[in-house]
């Protein structure tokens, strides 16, 4: 896909007003100093830009279940107080606390998500973008690592009604645990998470990890061990992808672009630069299938916010300047006021080859997947009901029923 591919970029003016805690990593503050940037380099003008629909709880629980929704929907600080071990059911406190607005945060997130779906579904953008999306650690029933909502999932869902084959790409620090559990019993999702492995969350993601049932050999993971460089982490990236997308031929491809793998995240120990960041989403991009790329991790927030700026043009096929225009948080990019996140000189602990092994191990459980084969000419799925219209079905009992996540992957 070169300059003339249309990109659609959503974004909720909002999603910068909601704060985790004065003392947490997580700050949505970091999607509206991007989006400043972004702005800035007047890449605004070379997209489509769109304020997407929030999600509602109907379509939230296409995954989720019923009572975590309705508990996202009423939790608050002062109740989550009086009520400590009934929250910790739901939220973990420590990573996941019920600050004020959490549900109408989620719901910014995940609508953008499903709605950048919907835009490559209906043929409407070859390229969508919400930064504001890529919470991919939260579970069916809880919250974990930061997420409450797992957007990610539902685009997935969104993405199969209109194609057979969705390739899910990870390439934030930590395992991308909640979207690989969500599918890892369906052949038509395959999950690729190249992460930090080895007493760090959330501690899945082994490169034998490969699925079960209809799944297995669908997911795949590559641990990789702290301080990896741009050119070893392109060394695996480029043939793992490489071998996934010439096996799975998908018909679209959600990559969660996690910038805590860059060099100096408060969190992460990986030591890539935001251009060897940047490489793996301008290589997906060569492939010229549908690309949705959302957010996700990424706590040193001048660099999440440059490098998803960056990104950005990456998927335009825009040029910028490496001197920063002025913006709204342009003192924030202080002293040098430049768009660039450089490597340190951390030691990198990944050998050639332990990687070079890791790849060959990848490639193996691949060949167990086998080409797939052509999809059949089929009739265009109709759309989700309206979120206002009461069309769910009724057991005998006259409980709602939802479709749930394997009615669609199976």
């Amino acid at each position: 896909m070169g300059r003339g591919s249309r990109v659609s970029y959503l974004y909720d003016a909002e999603v910068g007003n909601y704060n985790y805690g004065y003392d947490h990593c997580m700050k949505p503050f970091r999607i509206r100093m991007a989006h400043s940037i972004i702005a800035s380099y007047g890449l605004d003008r070379k997209m489509t830009m769109i304020q997407p629909p929030r999600a509602t709880a109907r379509e939230m629980t296409r995954f989720h279940t019923d009572d975590y929704i309705e508990y996202l929907q009423r939790v608050t600080p002062e109740l989550a107080e009086l009520m400590p071990s009934y929250n910790e059911c739901f939220l973990p406190p420590l990573d996941c606390p019920p600050f004020d607005g959490v549900y109408e945060f989620c719901s910014i997130s995940a609508g953008g998500s499903i709605a950048g779906a919907k835009r490559i579904n209906h043929g409407d953008a070859d390229i969508v973008v919400n930064w504001a999306g890529g919470l991919h650690h939260a579970k069916k029933d809880a919250a974990s690592g930061f997420c409450y909502v797992n957007d990610i999932v539902l685009a997935i869902l969104e993405l199969l009604r209109y194609h057979q084959r969705v390739v899910y790409l990870d390439i934030d620090v930590h395992h991308g645990d909640g979207v690989e559990e969500a599918f890892y019993t369906t052949d038509r999702v395959m999950s690729v998470s190249l992460h930090q492995f080895g007493n760090f969350f959330p501690g899945t993601g082994d490169v034998n990890d490969v699925g079960v049932e209809r799944g297995k050999h669908y997911a795949v993971n590559a641990p990789l061990r702290e301080g990896i460089s741009d050119d070893a982490y392109q060394f695996v990236f480029r043939r793992v992808m490489r071998d996934v997308m010439e096996t799975f031929r998908p018909g679209a491809v959600l990559m969660q672009c996690g910038t805590d793998s860059l060099s100096g995240d408060r969190l992460g120990c990986f030591n890539l630069s935001m251009k060897g960041h940047a490489a793996c989403v301008e290589f997906m991009k060569s492939f010229n299938v549908p690309l949705f790329c959302v957010g996700g991790g990424g706590y040193t927030i001048r660099n999440v916010a440059r490098t998803w700026a960056y990104e950005t043009a990456v998927l335009l096929g825009e040029t910028v300047s490496p001197s920063m225009p002025y913006n709204d948080y342009y003192e924030f990019f202080g002293p040098e006021y430049l768009l660039d996140v450089p490597p340190s000189n951390r030691t990198d602990m990944n050998t050639r080859k332990q990687l070079e092994q890791l790849c060959t191990d990848i490639h193996e459980h691949l060949r167990h997947v086998g080409h797939a084969p052509s999809v059949q000419m089929q009739d265009v799925p109709q759309d989700w009901p309206d979120q206002d219209t009461d069309t769910d079905t009724e057991d005998d009992g006259g409980n709602r029923k939802h479709r749930h996540v394997r009615d669609l992957a199976d």
